[in-house]
């Protein structure tokens, strides 16, 4: 099946950026360098073709009823303008996905209006389920697929706020998680006070065949370079944000809110699908929990490696991990058993055979 290109796909190919296949989609992995880029955005600021990511809008009279019975978190709490972080469960309160759902500014009068983010992939999947269920409910609500007419970008680092003030002509006044139209080189755009770095930034939405004017609006070899997946994979392991497919999936990583770490996205005054099992979860605990770990032994921990104790028996895996570029340390997020989950427990990283002393610490693993 051919992947699916971004809408700058060839403006990226002429900057002799490396790709890679992410979620179906045909990605720049590297433009200079993971190292360069990470360190441009964790000192300056960089800019991420995230055109991948999926978007739905959600609409009509029982709108708010449908994301509200189909994500974790309270959606009656948005205003316009307004987003916040949730997930998607099963009934049995597994994580499918988590996404970003952002009340659209309306006008007055207007029935409440959604965009949500899934992840890269996931449109088709999401749709399906919005509609199946709004046709079992019987709720009044138009749910549609807009992937393929919105290109993303993400401006992140410390400068982010001055070059979007610089772009926009005026400060952009968003407060975190906050959303609003905005004329960002001509072109109207959706700007968002969202990222995935953990430093100071904004998403920006803007329709498919205008993104060009938009990212060579950002885009400079020193004050704002683009960046690849890559890099923004580093940047979020240090920061212990989970990525979807590998830190949770609901067959072959099936976690829970609460084990993984983002119970706050649970919202138990609420109903919605999972609601019931993650009540029970909640008054009952988990039996793993996700954590960061810190190698103390020469070694990189990937994906799928074992945790053992110090006695060798495996007692959980790795799901993420990399050498972080800020720390010049490896490591590395997983599941352990909850009497191992305390910062400065030892675990032992097995790596390619070879059993690496390793110990758990807080997330983040950097101060942001």
């Amino acid at each position: 099946m051919a992947l699916r290109k971004p809408p700058l796909r060839e403006v990226h190919a002429e900057r002799d950026a490396t790709f890679t296949e992410f979620g179906g989609w045909d990605m720049p992995v590297e433009f200079d360098s993971i190292r360069a880029e990470h360190t441009a955005v964790r000192e300056r600021a960089g800019i991420f073709d995230v055109s991948h990511m999926s978007e739905l809008e959600v609409t009509g009279p029982d709108a708010t009823t449908l994301m509200q019975r189909l994500t974790s978190n309270d959606v009656t709490a948005l205003e316009p303008g307004d987003s916040q972080y949730s997930t998607i469960t099963t009934a049995e309160g597994t994580i499918i996905d988590d996404t970003v759902v952002y009340r659209l500014p309306e006008d007055e009068g207007s029935d409440a209006a959604y965009l949500f983010i899934p992840n890269a992939g996931h449109d088709a999947q999401m749709s399906d389920r919005w509609v199946d269920h709004r046709d079992e409910w019987g709720l009044d609500a138009e749910v549609t697929n807009v992937t393929d007419e919105w290109a993303m970008f993400a401006v992140q680092g410390p400068d982010a706020p001055d070059l979007v003030t610089e772009v926009l002509g005026s400060a952009p006044g968003l407060a975190r998680f906050e959303a609003r139209e905005a004329d960002l080189a001509g072109v109207s755009c959706l700007l968002a006070r969202t990222g995935y770095t953990g430093e100071a930034g904004f998403e920006v939405l803007c329709p498919w065949d205008e993104a060009e004017s938009v990212w060579d609006a950002f885009v400079d070899d020193d004050a704002c370079p683009p960046c690849g997946l890559g890099a923004r994979d580093t940047l979020r392991i240090e920061m212990g944000f989970l990525l979807s497919g590998q830190d949770f999936h609901p067959d072959d990583e099936p976690r829970n809110p609460y084990e993984a770490g983002i119970g706050f996205t649970v919202k138990l005054d609420t109903e919605f699908v999972g609601r019931d099992a993650l009540e029970r979860v909640d008054r009952e605990g988990v039996d793993e929990r996700f954590v960061g770990i810190e190698l103390v032994d020469r070694g990189i921990a990937r994906h799928g490696y074992d945790l053992t104790n110090e006695d060798g028996d495996t007692i959980g895996h790795v799901t993420s991990g990399t050498m972080s570029p800020t720390l010049s340390k490896a490591i590395a997020l997983g599941y352990v058993p909850v009497d191992h989950a305390e910062p400065g427990q030892r675990v032992d990283v097995v790596v390619r055979g070879d059993r690496k002393r390793a110990r758990v610490v807080s997330l983040p693993f950097i101060d942001r």
